[in-house]
């Protein structure tokens, strides 16, 4: 049972996160690009795609990039608020230039670089993220009622119906061959790893299990189990747990990390994860293979992520 005092904080956190999804980090000015400290990040401006809506491609290169050797990549979602906090709508970032240059120098992990695709714009991102599979598999009214959802603010949670399946059609047939044609990437699966957070941590995991032959590994942080903002009457759990019990590879090729903080909208999720940890258990996963993390005192913010970004860097990347 969810406190009173929890609920509060979480119905105060979904007003805050009304904010972040309409114009989540991006939502900067045309005038100001992110800057890195370690690095190079390049730009590509108004990438197009036949599947989803254009947006810039942010590339980030360890120093001492060289064409002559190869490197690991990791695709990254909400892209403009991983590097910079004084373009990010609430000027903060998770430090992934910082983290992943001082991991790459220690040899803690290998050579890698980031592939950072910003979200969609004009309330697109809970649709494009919002993996579409389980949302179909609900019913016709349950699909009715879900996409009339608000937040606490009164905005709509969705703009359309789902389509994260045009999104990660974008990413692998159009992103990734852009990428391993212009950079010196190891374009092979075990090279190829995604990371998001919130629904970002859903998509990450739908991206994996839709494309296990693209993908070796999916770090989801603070995942939003619920889908929506309100728990009660939600069918939406039931729906992802039915998905991974069906559709997660097994273990063996891939790798998952979950985790959580305890504050604020991430009160919810302990025990949505739990239900998540015991199907990758039952799948075979253990802790070569799987990871869930609880981060005590964190709430759901770029700040918190940036504290435990090592952890799935070094799970996923880590140093043979």
């Amino acid at each position: 049972m969810i406190s009173i005092n929890t609920r509060l904080k979480v119905t105060l956190f979904a007003v805050l996160l009304l904010l972040t999804e309409t114009c989540l980090a991006g939502v900067l000015s045309v005038e100001r690009m992110p800057r890195v400290s370690s690095g190079k990040l390049i730009t590509h401006l108004n990438f197009s795609s036949a599947y989803i809506p254009s947006r810039n491609i942010y590339v980030w290169l360890p120093d001492n990039y060289s064409s002559e050797k190869r490197y690991d990549v990791l695709y990254m979602h909400d892209g403009q608020g991983l590097f910079d906090a004084s373009v990010a709508w609430n000027q903060q970032e998770w430090g992934v230039d910082e983290t992943a240059a001082e991991l790459i120098a220690a040899g803690s992990v290998r050579s890698f670089m980031v592939v950072a695709i910003p979200s969609a714009t004009n309330g697109l991102r809970h649709s494009e993220y919002f993996p579409e599979k389980p949302w179909l598999s609900l019913t016709d009214t349950q699909r009715a009622t879900i996409i009339k959802a608000t937040r606490d603010g009164g905005s709509g949670v969705f703009v359309v119906p789902p389509y994260s399946d045009s999104y990660l059609k974008f990413l692998v047939d159009e992103l990734k061959p852009f990428i391993d044609s212009t950079y010196a990437t190891k374009s092979g699966r075990e090279s190829t790893f995604i990371m998001g957070s919130s629904m970002g941590g859903l998509i990450s995991m739908y991206a994996l299990a839709e494309y296990p032959e693209i993908f070796a590994g999916a770090a989801c942080l603070s995942s939003h189990w619920p889908g929506i903002f309100d728990m009660q009457n939600n069918p939406i759990p039931n729906t992802f747990y039915r998905y991974i019990d069906q559709s997660v590879p097994l273990p063996g090729r891939h790798r998952f990390y979950f985790d959580h903080g305890t504050e604020d909208l991430d009160a919810l999720y302990p025990p949505l994860q739990a239900e998540v940890d015991k199907l990758m258990q039952s799948k075979g996963y253990s802790e070569e293979n799987w990871q869930t993390f609880i981060a005590e005192g964190e709430n759901h913010s770029e700040n918190a992520w940036q504290k435990r970004l090592h952890m799935p860097l070094l799970f996923l990347l880590g140093s043979p």
